[in-house]
């Protein structure tokens, strides 16, 4: 395909790409650039389209991809602004440690051996990644028995530290 033949199947489509931009932005003008940079891509990875495959699939793949990378990098850049005296918390990062963190996390940590230790010991192992089958295998018990076990874990913590202050 010439780039030609190329740039007429593209134009061909710009009303429905158009129509799919605007379902991803809601917004027109956003849409029409999301259109202006799927073009640039197409053009620019022109080389890696096959004849024999589905040209409007294709470049909605890109609108997709574009869109969601796009919107991934606005999400990492955003910052909120606040007029109060607490900026620093208003703008670090989630899983950021704070000292208010570190505090949080020893005293919860506290709270956790403090239970019993056939609830500790399945909960500490569910948020350590284990998955309920794992756990159930480990400590030869039935995978409802260790689903009951870390929900009832999770209802004693919260008790215990509802008057807790996040």
């Amino acid at each position: 395909m010439t780039r030609n033949d190329f740039a007429a199947e593209l134009i061909f489509l710009e009303e429905s790409l158009e129509r799919f931009a605007y379902s991803l932005t809601a917004n027109k003008e956003d849409a029409k650039d999301l259109v202006q940079d799927t073009y640039l891509r197409a053009f620019t990875y022109m080389g890696q389209f096959h004849e024999d495959t589905n040209l409007k699939a294709w470049t909605f793949t890109i609108m997709r991809n574009t869109f969601i990378n796009n919107y991934r990098r606005e999400q990492r850049h955003k910052i909120t602004f606040d007029n109060s005296d607490n900026q620093y918390l208003v703008n670090s990062r989630p899983g950021q440690m704070t000292p208010e963190s570190s505090f949080s996390h020893s005293e919860i940590s506290r709270k956790v051996d403090q239970l019993e230790p056939e609830f500790r010991v399945p909960f500490q192992m569910h948020t350590s990644g284990y998955k309920y089958k794992e756990i159930a295998e480990k400590l030869n018990l039935k995978v409802g028995t260790v689903k009951s076990r870390i929900f009832f874990s999770r209802q004693k913590l919260m008790s215990v530290l509802k008057d807790y202050d996040r």
